[in-house]
């Protein structure tokens, strides 16, 4: 299954900060029983790389991401690591060109149409619209998508419980990142069975 089929059928994407690499275990636990078997894991803290080999090892299945990639070497940490596909904020001709080099998808952030055009002319189509809320929410999102009919979005930043459906109602969004089902303190206090709660909540709710 491509990227793109994936994250279609799970609709919505665990955006994860982790500060402490071995959180990511039961964490990722909390998330793949509760049928939320995804994660994007930011390159934010320090922690990334190791929790992404740590969860790559814990759940082999896993659909993981490497997220808030700025750079070629942060690209190839997190192949090492093993995610499976990289999440950049903006767009970057070096780190699209060091993903391609590797053979690893890419979902560049754009929030305007220079973006979006640099992003095709690399032959780019899945692109995360980023920030999302900030940038105009559904209204900018609709008014992107409108004369670039090749391309699908995924929307991340201010998405939450109660928007998240009104922007997957838009066609050719695919699928949305979002931080509140694994929010830093939750995380921070090892609150593994609230994390489940809320997944398992976020999958009923995209898929109601």
């Amino acid at each position: 299954m491509t990227i793109n089929e994936q994250l279609k059928q799970l609709k919505v994407i665990p955006v994860i900060a982790i500060e402490s690499a071995e959180d990511i275990i039961p964490l990722g636990k909390a998330l793949a029983d509760n049928g939320l078997p995804a994660a994007e894991i930011t390159f934010r803290s320090a922690a990334a790389v190791e929790a992404i080999r740590l969860l790559r090892a814990a759940q082999p299945e896993m659909l993981i991401g490497a997220g808030t990639v700025l750079n070629r070497e942060q690209v190839i940490a997190a192949k090492d690591a093993g995610a499976t596909f990289v999440v950049s904020p903006g767009f970057n001709p070096n780190t699209v060109l060091a993903c391609q080099e590797l053979g690893m998808d890419i979902i560049p952030g754009v929030n305007n149409p220079s973006a979006v055009e640099a992003a095709l002319e690399m032959g780019l189509t899945t692109l995360k619209f980023f920030p999302a809320e900030a940038s105009g929410g559904i209204a900018m999102v609709k008014s992107l998508l409108a004369p670039y009919t090749d391309i699908e979005l995924m929307p991340t930043g201010g998405i939450n419980a109660n928007n998240i459906c009104e922007y997957l109602a838009v066609p050719r969004v695919i699928a949305c990142g979002g931080t509140w089902m694994v929010d830093a303190s939750l995380i921070k206090n090892g609150e593994w069975e609230k994390i489940g709660r809320l997944a398992a909540e976020a999958v009923a709710l995209v898929n109601s």
